[in-house]
């Protein structure tokens, strides 16, 4: 399923620009702030892992012609912020984003398998949160300083959005 209309420019990650895209007969910003697990939230996402996931994500995004604006791989969950097209169900681009890392992963991986059982990388799960205007530099701020606040040593396993969405 290809999107008609102007592409994104490139995967400029981090750069804050806003990029308005053009159809036929729309102008539209459609960007989602997308988190997901490992399976059993095992801390395996780092090192080669993480490297090699941040490579998928930034390929997915850039073969689907999606314009992936953050991306944060931490230990036990991965956080990203992706606009696409609004004729792209976001539980697609979801199924993009995990089938295809999942495989990979997996296969270049094999010692994960200790760890992972079953055929999958991920969790069923995911967190998604349409993005506004007014909340994006909040949201770029979090993703980008997650490491801070997530990374403290009373960190209890729970994913937290410690962050400040008022103008």
């Amino acid at each position: 399923m290809g999107r008609k209309g102007s592409a994104p420019p490139t995967n400029d990650v981090g750069k804050g620009l806003v990029h308005y895209w053009s159809g036929g007969h729309t102008r539209h910003r459609v960007l989602v702030d997308f988190v997901f697990c490992p399976k059993y939230r095992r801390r395996v996402m780092e090192g080669a892992i993480a490297s090699r996931l941040e490579e998928l994500f930034r390929e997915c995004c850039e073969v689907q012609r999606w314009y992936l604006h953050e991306l944060n791989v931490q230990v036990d969950h991965v956080h990203l912020l992706v606009q696409f097209s609004p004729s792209e169900r976001i539980c697609d681009v979801v199924q993009r984003l995990k089938g295809g890392s999942s495989n990979t992963i997996r296969l270049e991986f094999p010692d994960l398998v200790e760890f992972l059982w079953g055929d999958s990388f991920w969790s069923d799960g995911y967190f998604c949160e349409s993005v506004g205007y007014r909340d994006e530099a909040a949201i770029r701020r979090y993703i980008q300083d997650q490491q801070k606040i997530v990374g403290s040593d009373d960190d209890n396993g729970e994913l937290r959005f410690d962050f400040d969405c008022q103008p």
